[in-house]
Order: structure tokens, then C-alpha cells, then sequence
């Protein structure tokens, strides 16, 4: 019996190397992390496969259940969200990116707990802020260190209401406590 019996082989390209098929390529990068649609769908295409392999392959991973874009999306939320500290703001960018769906999108950030949104905001600006050397009893520094931690809440995504206001009430709690 010959050694490769009963084993699938992949095509060979024309310069000798093994192809990996689209099913293979797809495991590959859901082993990676979880992914959207769209993306297993845009990282395929980049490697060169027909758009006929590449639907053949997201039916089977549909058939498998490894493809969920409502799951995906929840966890990307969940997880970037809490080990990240990104706002919803952000998040939503994000998933955009990743090609999710907009309904699938508001349905994840749906589940967002505006008291946790605040809470991670809150620790962000607490951690910023008992590092600092700065004299938050000068009207000026006080006024900086608003503007730059404010920015850093919306770089990550949280909404203005919620940076201006954690920041305010932060700020104006840490300079009264240094006075």
C-alpha cells in the first residue's frame, strides 16, 4: 500500500510548492482568532482564491457553524472592551472595519452596560492621573491634563459625553484630594 493512501493531497503550484487549500487557509486563520465573514472572505481573496473556492469554503464553514458574525461580534465587544478599555465609539468603528453588519453591530453594542463603559473610563483617567506629578491646583495644568486625558478617552473610543464628564468629576476629585 502505498505511503499516501487514503490521504488528500493538495494541488502543486507551478513552481513545486504544495497549494493549501481555501478550507485550510480559512482553519488557519480561525485558529488564529475569531473572524468576521467578511474577513475570512478579504484574507482569502488576498491569497488568490476563485471567488467559486472561496464561497465553496464559507458554505462549509457555515455548514460547521465556524463562521458567526452576531457571536463574533458580542465577543469582540465583550473582550475588547474589557481587556482593551475601548469605548463603544471605538468598538463600533471596529467592527465596521471588519465587515460586520450595522444591525448585527448595534445588536452587540446593544448589550454594553453604560455603567461598565464609564467604570473602564474611570479606572483609564484614576491610573493616568496617580501617576502624575502635575500641580492640578493651577488653573492652567488643571486645564492640560482635562484636555489630554479627555483625548485619550476619545482615541479609545468612548463617547464624549462620557469622557467629559468622567474627566471632570476625576480631575476636580484628585485636585481636591492633593489640596
Amino acid at each position: 500500500m502505498p505511503e499516501d493512501a487514503g490521504t488528500e493531497t493538495a494541488p502543486v503550484d507551478p513552481d513545486g510548492r504544495r497549494k493549501v487549500s481555501a478550507w485550510d487557509a480559512a482553519l488557519r486563520l480561525l485558529g488564529v482568532r475569531a473572524r468576521s465573514r467578511s474577513e475570512i472572505r478579504e484574507r482569502l481573496v488576498k491569497r488568490g482564491f476563485t471567488a467559486d473556492e472561496i464561497d465553496a469554503c464559507l458554505a462549509r464553514l457555515d455548514k460547521h457553524h465556524l463562521l458567526d458574525d452576531e457571536e463574533f461580534a458580542r465577543e469582540w465587544v465583550r473582550s475588547r472592551g474589557e481587556y482593551s478599555r475601548r469605548g463603544s465609539v471605538g468598538l463600533r468603528h471596529e467592527l465596521r472595519a471588519k465587515g460586520v453588519d450595522e444591525t448585527v453591530v448595534a445588536a452587540a453594542l446593544a448589550e454594553v452596560d453604560p455603567d461598565d463603559e464609564r467604570r473602564r473610563a474611570t479606572e483609564l483617567v484614576e491610573r493616568k492621573l496617580s501617576s502624575t506629578k502635575a500641580d492640578l491646583g493651577e488653573r492652567e495644568v488643571r486645564d492640560s491634563m482635562t484636555r489630554r486625558l479627555t483625548g485619550m478617552l476619545l482615541r479609545r473610543g468612548f463617547p464624549q459625553g462620557v469622557a467629559i464628564d468622567v474627566v471632570r468629576e476625576q480631575v476636580r476629585r484628585y485636585s481636591e484630594s492633593a489640596a
